[in-house]
């Protein structure tokens, strides 16, 4: 049986930057021939980018990543690479965009891969599954694909597929088996959900199973917006068994020797075969040199624990958003409380002190405690510390309007995005705002004032998560010998917005421990009224929280992005009119 060194290029490309995701190819794929790779892939979209969304609309755009696709097969070759067979996920179109008045049935914009070899695309192909649920929106831009391409390297019949093209049975999977091919290369955008590696695994080895073939799955890590992808990059055999597996959440190149069957008869060119796709042959090569020095070993990496994976995609997906963005550093409210505790520890994580403002801004209800726990923590984590008292502002406006009660509480929440607003514009710092899910979800906010952002790292994490992520966090530091960076006092104490006196989040919120799985069995699960009672929450509280979540879908839209981790979050995933009479108590 031939020997293939295969390796798996698990980076981070940046939408648009068509020429830095091209350089990304050129360097990983050097760092692949050194390995002595025979065969190397790259992410779903890897020269554009993923998703593009609406640029695909753009004919400009598609030309500018055919043209890249071009500039990249003779660059490689250039560099000295041509021999080394690259996959490559583009942007293709073969008919006008289907929103155009132009539109062409059976014809438009294609997600496409393509093999590059000797200075030429000598292959390519068009996915076939289109997912349209969650986040994807796949069928409003591309056309399915309708054919399976099979390249013949080192004398091994591999089959090219994309991302969903694994999530559905049938289809490219199905009619691989009976072209009889040795590998499916499957290249993914697959964004990042909590305990979605539990599941890639076993459908990785069902699509083994249903191809009869070994499959190299290789998926691109980094954020893009509310999405993160974690990697998580694999090679399983034909009979299911896990050869390896790349780290979740860093760039790496898995290099992995497997041997594979020997390509047969070829099943011949244009056959239709499984779901009305036909098969597209070419070759590259019949024979390869058997990899040079010891057996390549990829390694397995483990899965870590839900609060170590969750920290990451936060970490990960902050970092991405703001240096992709371009802006230089960040700045937030730090009240003391622990949400501000855990969002300060997530950017100077992903950024590092020197580019993290914490603004304690106390008023006249701002208790000694909060403040200590501001400044206690700006010592634990190095970031740039500063205080601004907003109670003269305040006044500044009671003594100008006659105001009482709740939009006493407003104007101070108000007054302190003002001054973070003001930081922002003079500074350039991007605010980051710290409502978690929990809070979103039930419009426990000011608009306006606390929820002032551009980018809210804990958007989609729900309240007794936030205390899980703290005091793992703490944990993880105390374990590596290093201080932790949350204060004790501000995981262990009752939640308040401190914007009256005594107040508590618990005076108009149940308990979160009660709070979170109405709230998760509501929004996540999409249970209703009855599936929530059936379930054992209290019928009262039930239609208390389902009333405050229904009247504040006017808020959540006009959130700040922040990193999705659940299998719904707030925005893409769950789309809700703002005016909707319907009710779950009728």
């Amino acid at each position: 049986m031939p020997t293939l060194r295969i390796a798996l290029s698990q980076v981070n490309p940046t939408v648009g930057d068509l020429a830095g995701n091209a350089h990304l190819v050129r360097t990983w794929a050097r760092r692949a021939a050194d390995a002595g790779a025979h065969l190397v892939a790259f992410p779903e979209m890897m020269l554009t980018g993923y998703p593009v969304e609406d640029l695909v609309f753009r004919r400009s755009f598609v030309a500018a990543s055919r043209a890249a696709l071009d500039r990249l097969a003779a660059d490689l070759a250039a560099d000295g690479l041509g021999e080394l067979p690259v996959v490559v996920g583009y942007l293709d179109a073969d008919g006008p965009p289907q929103v155009s008045g132009d539109a062409e049935p059976g014809r438009g914009a294609r997600n496409a891969a393509a093999l590059l070899h000797r200075g030429a695309v000598v292959a390519t192909y068009f996915k076939h599954h289109l997912p349209n649920y969650g986040v994807f929106d796949e069928d409003r831009y591309f056309v399915p694909g309708d054919m399976l391409t099979v390249v013949r390297v080192g004398g091994v019949d591999v089959a090219l597929t994309i991302c969903e093209d694994l999530w559905q049975a049938g289809g490219p999977f199905t009619a691989a088996r009976q072209a009889h091919v040795g590998l499916v290369v499957n290249i993914n955008g697959s964004p990042y959900e909590l305990n979605k590696d539990d599941i890639r695994l076993p459908l990785v080895r069902r699509r083994a199973a249903e191809a009869g073939a070994a499959i190299a799955y290789v998926n691109m890590v980094g954020g893009q917006d509310e999405l993160v992808f974690e990697g998580d990059s694999m090679i399983v055999s034909a009979d299911g068994e896990l050869l390896t597996r790349a780290p979740q959440f860093v760039e790496h190149l898995l290099v992995h020797d497997v041997e594979l069957p020997a390509a047969g008869e070829p099943v011949a060119e244009g056959t239709e075969i499984a779901d009305g796709m036909r098969v597209v042959r070419a070759t590259v090569s019949e024979s390869v040199p058997a990899p040079a020095g010891p057996p390549a070993v990829g390694g397995l990496i483990e899965p870590v624990a839900d609060e170590a994976e969750v920290w990451q995609a936060l970490v990960l997906g902050l970092r991405d958003y703001v240096n992709k963005n371009r802006f230089p550093s960040v700045v937030l409210g730090l009240s003391g409380g622990i949400d501000s505790a855990v969002v300060a520890a997530l950017a100077v994580d992903a950024l590092g002190p020197d580019r993290v403002v914490g603004v304690s801004l106390p008023s006249q209800h701002s208790s000694e405690h909060s403040r200590e726990d501001a400044a206690d923590l700006a010592k634990r984590t190095g970031l740039d510390y500063r205080i601004e008292p907003i109670q003269p502002m305040v006044d500044a406006f009671l003594a100008n309007l006659s105001l009482s009660g709740v939009t006493v509480e407003n104007l101070q929440a108000r007054v302190r995005g003002v001054i973070l607003m003001a930081l922002s514009n003079q500074e350039g710092h991007l605010v980051l705002t710290t409502g978690n899910k929990s809070e979103l979800a039930v419009g426990y906010s000011t608009l306006y004032g606390d929820s002032v952002g551009g980018f809210n790292p804990v958007k989609d994490v729900w309240k007794t998560l936030i205390w899980r992520l703290a005091r793992w966090r703490n944990a993880d530091a105390a374990r590596r010998g290093e201080t932790p960076p949350i204060p004790e006092s501000s995981i262990g104490k009752p939640p308040s917005a401190e914007l009256s006196p005594g107040q508590l989040d618990s005076d108009t919120l149940p308990e979160y421990d009660v709070l979170d799985p109405i709230l998760i069995g509501y929004v996540d699960g999409d249970l209703g009224r009855d599936g929530l009672v059936a379930a054992g929450h209290d019928p009262a509280v039930v239609d208390r929280v389902l009333r405050m979540v229904d009247t504040a879908e006017y808020k959540r839209r006009q959130s700040a992005p922040g990193t999705k981790i659940s299998m719904k979050a707030f925005g893409r995933d769950r789309r809700l009119p703002v005016t909707n009479r319907w009710r779950e108590d009728g």
